[in-house]
């Protein structure tokens, strides 16, 4: 039989019942443990749990009646729309689909939900239901995504905010060039409920504005804006500045209702002349008012209120258990797309499965991130999550492992990496399975890192930074000597060389006539430095790619289906627009693997005739 992309084996248990087991992929998904639905007095107090259970709930409304709530769930596996009483009984789900459907707004008549879906193109669209038929028909259906619908008070116009005709930003924008992750772009609209009268009510192309509401009387919109700039930091750190602005859709004038420091975003209108919204930090969010009161700093996010601003919902323990260094290796990944091919799980920090499959090395989280233990050490499990023991600690940067293909080597950076790379030496380090030999094989100043092993264990290909934001290219070290040469010279990073050997596959940042920013796509060449190929050519970034081990198709990580949000209300994710995509090794037949509002990268691969049990499942052979 030919072999797609996953081994199959059927293991048979005593009472006779076959289990299929396919190929094992882990990933470093950025996912919360916890996130569940709040109702509370209008500045947070005497919080209550709106709906019952430990389901991952998010992005809750209330009908315009107060009766009633909207939310997100992924309960059902994928992220879906459920309805449900305010007082937390009568849970009814509303959409079925293993697209992404998120940000749900009930029209005032409670007949039609609004919400935003990737159901078409893996990009958003604002897409309308008829609740009394369960018809759905796009609305926006246009490129780029579309967020955070709301209803005029008739119910004959939705607000939302785009960033179509943006392209894919980075931060050194306005410029084409940039870093590594992504800024947004995006701007408020307004459209007709039959998806007539499109049109623009914020244009500032240097800001981004967001969460639209409307006044009781449909005359004005408020919503947050802030510069393009500042809307990666926006989602990573907190503390940019932003201002809460109200537009009056008769005249065109402005009122800036709040501004000075602090992130301020979700504004709603709570009565004619008083505002509520949200400032957020990285750690929390207070519910604060245009009169100048605030309620306390807590683990909230996204809050809406009662037309009648007498309650407010909201979602809370994102902020705590967003990649939180206490997810289990092994935990199934959220909003996968409907049958991957692939048990896709969870494992963080660049994780690398051994060549006979029984272990696996993370480079250890700590929940501390850039701070004085976070990556700085080597874990190693066993592949069904057991036995973690560490082997070695340094007191810089460890990370992007390999094992060498005979499994008696590891092979990895050490120094300075992320921000630090164009000030701080890396060196690539050899150490034994059991922690022994540890040992350099590059040497000076310069900042080497993401090494891959050749087939035959002789030669590391790395990429190498030395004083220059856009970085030296690859080179290939001999192991034996410490001698390296030079592959490319371009802004190039994370080599991985091919099973059979003769190829390199690497990240390469170039320009693209077609697209108004540079970006980052996955290219391949041989040892020698020829034949060089580009397997990738969406827009947007495509990076952490992976051969499978027989090296017939290609993991990795891409943007191609943009931000599934607004990027100011994302929680301590800095690419949540990347999705898991396998190709055949040539380039062909892309698709994703992921469909979801979470970070996914570094992956990892089990082929099915190593997968054990993870440790929760029991075993099979009993």
């Amino acid at each position: 039989m030919l072999r797609i992309f996953l081994l199959t084996f059927i293991f048979t248990f005593g009472l006779g019942m076959n289990v299929e087991t396919q190929d094992r992929i882990y990933v470093d998904q950025y996912m919360p443990l916890r996130s569940e639905l709040m109702v509370a007095d209008p500045d947070g107090g005497n919080p209550r749990k709106l709906v019952p259970g430990l389901e991952i709930d998010y992005n809750v409304s209330f009908s315009y009646d107060g009766r009633e709530v909207v939310f997100t769930s992924e309960r059902s596996g994928s992220a879906n729309i459920f309805r449900a009483q305010v007082d937390g009984t009568a849970v009814e789900q509303l959409t079925d689909s293993p697209a992404f459907d998120d940000q749900a707004a009930l029209s005032p008549d409670n007949r039609s939900l609004a919400f935003v879906s990737s159901r078409g193109d893996g990009s958003t669209d604002i897409y309308i239901m008829d609740l009394d038929s369960h018809r759905i028909r796009n609305l926006t259906n246009a490129p780029g995504g579309d967020f955070r619908p709301s209803w005029s008070p008739d119910g004959q116009t939705i607000a939302f905010s785009s960033e179509r005709g943006t392209g894919f930003p980075h931060q050194g924008f306005p410029g084409p060039a940039g870093k590594w992750e992504h800024t947004q772009a995006a701007s408020i609209y307004l459209i007709n409920t039959d998806g007539t009268g499109l049109r623009k009510i914020a244009t500032d192309r240097n800001m981004t504005a967001g969460s639209p509401k409307w006044s009781s009387d449909g005359s004005k919109i408020v919503f947050y804006e802030m510069p393009v700039r500042d809307t990666f930091l926006a989602r990573v750190v907190g503390g940019q500045a932003s201002n809460i602005v109200s537009v009056d859709l008769t005249t065109g004038r402005r009122i800036v209702h709040a501004s000075g420091p602090g992130l301020k975003v979700s504004p709603q209108f709570i009565a004619p002349d008083r505002i509520a919204y949200q400032t957020k930090t990285q750690r929390s969010g207070t519910l604060t008012f245009s009169s100048g009161a605030a309620g306390l700093p807590q683990d909230l996010a996204n809050p809406s209120w009662s037309q009648d601003g007498t309650q407010v919902v909201y979602h809370a323990g994102q902020m705590e258990t967003m990649h939180h260094y206490r997810n289990p290796l092994g935990t199934e990944l959220l909003g996968t797309v409907e049958d991957p091919g692939f048990e896709l799980v969870h494992a963080s920090g660049w994780p690398a499965v051994s060549p006979d499959g029984r272990t696996i090395v993370v480079s250890e989280r700590t929940g501390r991130a850039f701070q004085n233990d976070d990556r700085m050490a080597l874990v190693m499990w066993d592949t069904d999550g057991t036995n973690p023991r560490r082997v070695y600690r340094d007191d810089v940067t460890v990370m992007g492992l390999e094992w060498s293909r005979d499994g008696h080597w590891l092979v990895f950076g050490a120094g300075g990496f992320f921000s630090q790379r164009t000030t701080k030496p890396s060196q690539i380090m050899l150490i034994k399975p059991d922690g022994s030999d540890v040992h350099a094989v590059t040497k000076g100043s310069a900042n080497a890192g993401f090494p891959s092993w050749s087939s035959d264990g002789t030669q590391i290909v790395y990429r190498l930074w030395a004083n220059n934001e856009q970085g030296e290219g690859l080179r290939i070290v001999d192991v034996a000597t410490g001698e390296s040469r030079v592959l490319t010279t371009g802004h190039d990073t994370l080599p991985h060389w091919s099973p059979s050997g003769d190829v390199i596959m690497f990240t390469r940042y170039a320009s693209d006539r077609r697209f108004l920013y540079d970006e980052f796509d996955i290219y391949t060449i041989r040892v020698d430095g020829t034949d060089l190929k580009r397997l990738t050519d969406a827009e947007g970034n495509d990076a952490h790619s992976l051969w499978s081990p027989d090296g017939n198709y290609i993991l990795w990580s891409s943007s191609r289906f943009g931000f599934k949000d607004e990027s100011p209300l994302v929680i301590n994710q800095a690419q949540p627009y990347a999705e898991l995509f396998i190709m055949n090794a040539d380039g062909s037949d892309q698709r994703p693997l992921t469909d979801n509002h979470y970070e996914e990268g570094t992956p990892a691969w089990l082929p099915a005739e190593y997968v054990k049990p993870r440790s929760d499942e029991g075993d099979p052979h009993g």
